[in-house]
């Protein structure tokens, strides 16, 4: 049985800490035994005790790649538990304590942006390169466009296995669960939805969401515009609103605890991101329920989404594009049952956390075996 530690730097649970749920959810535990270490008072550790998981909690680790302290306190933590795979996720600390040992490192890089220029020529380069290079058994992309961005900063290509996102299948919920929503939002029965769930920050690209409503008031297409979320921008968002007089077709909802509801009755996902965007969860999410989406053309978007098959592609900061394709879904109930039945086949044949977990532990057992090899 592989002895594996999954080492996490958040505090709070974001896209990496839903990521690491799913695969302790599903792992198979009858050929793997696994361990978590956080940082003290993570949001991640109930959730992960839940799940039965072994929890090691370590002070200098927080919101922080790395820290020397860490790096001693782990050092001293892993000899005493003797990993034979050290995952690390957004942990430099992690990374350089397991390698010391000679303890073989798995990093995921889970997000897309573009690299710091600096990292892109010599000797940021060469540098970077050479730091991931040697202390990565392997590196796993959660995008093709996250494998750009690591070989365009020097990592080899040789190292990096990409490795798409996966979650659990939303539930159906019941009407009432669905009435509800639409009574608390001010949504009719019949209206068609579009649903933007994102943190509410510039890259994500709301105004663009918020543009593309105005457009379709224009041509008298009815819908609404839900958008779910908080941050920064939450209130040049609603003054975004105001400004155009749409308070009555887009609506802000905040923070949604459940979101199986709304996944439920929206027709249409959106997806804007032009600064950093990997294998959204939320749109493995709305394609396990068989919804279309309109996304962007940045980072991991088109990985997920095959434009004319399961949703449309379009160029950042294009909102008239965006109301194009919205209108096309609304408007064409063939296309938009074809596209329905498409979400649902490809999500169960790429986007389950089965199918990711799996990749996952081979990646894993190829690490072992490689060291085992090198040993021997």
């Amino acid at each position: 049985m592989l002895k594996v530690l999954e080492v996490s730097s958040d505090s709070n649970i974001g896209g990496a800490g839903k990521c690491i749920l799913t695969f302790l959810k599903t792992f198979d535990r009858s050929r793997f035994s696994v361990g978590a270490v956080l940082p003290k008072d993570s949001l991640l550790k109930p959730e992960i005790a839940a799940l039965d998981i072994p929890v090691y909690e370590m002070e200098n680790l927080a919101e922080k790649s790395l820290d020397f302290r860490a790096v001693c306190a782990l050092r001293r933590l892993f000899q005493k538990l003797k990993p034979d795979v050290v995952h690390t996720h957004a942990s430099m600390s992690a990374r350089f304590a397991a390698f010391s040992l000679g303890i073989p490192v798995v990093y995921t890089r889970h997000s897309v942006f573009p690299p710091p220029a600096a990292l892109t020529r010599f000797p940021g380069k060469q540098i970077n390169g050479l730091v991931n290079n040697l202390t990565a058994s392997k590196i796993i992309a959660v995008a093709e466009a996250a494998k750009d961005n690591l070989t365009d900063t020097g990592v080899s290509a040789k190292k990096i296995e990409v490795i798409l996102n996966g979650v659990a299948a939303l539930p159906e919920v019941s009407e009432e669960a669905v009435a509800k929503l639409e009574h608390t939002f001010g949504i009719a029965p019949g209206d068609k939805v579009a649903v933007m769930a994102a943190r509410l920050n510039v890259v994500k690209g709301h105004t663009y969401f918020i543009k593309a409503a105005e457009i379709l008031r224009s041509r008298g297409v009815d819908a609404k515009f839900l958008i779910a979320g908080t941050g920064e921008m939450e209130q040049d968002l609603k003054a975004q609103i105001k400004e155009k007089h749409l308070e009555d077709r887009v609506i802000m909802m905040g923070f949604v605890t459940d979101v199986a509801p709304l996944m439920q009755r929206m027709d249409v996902q959106v997806n804007c991101s032009f600064g950093t965007e990997a294998t959204s969860l939320s749109l493995l999410e709305g394609m396990s329920l068989g919804k279309p989406a309109v996304v962007s053309d940045f980072g991991g978007n088109p990985g997920v989404i095959a434009d004319g098959v399961n949703g449309f592609i379009t160029p950042t900061h294009d909102a008239a594009a965006l109301a194009d394709r919205l209108e096309q879904l609304f408007c064409d109930a063939a296309l938009y049952q074809t596209m329905a039945q498409n979400c649902r086949r490809i999500f169960e044949e790429k986007f389950t956390a089965a199918v990711n977990t799996r990749a996952i532990e081979r990646v894993y057992e190829s690490v072992a075996d490689q060291k085992r090899k090198t040993k021997a």
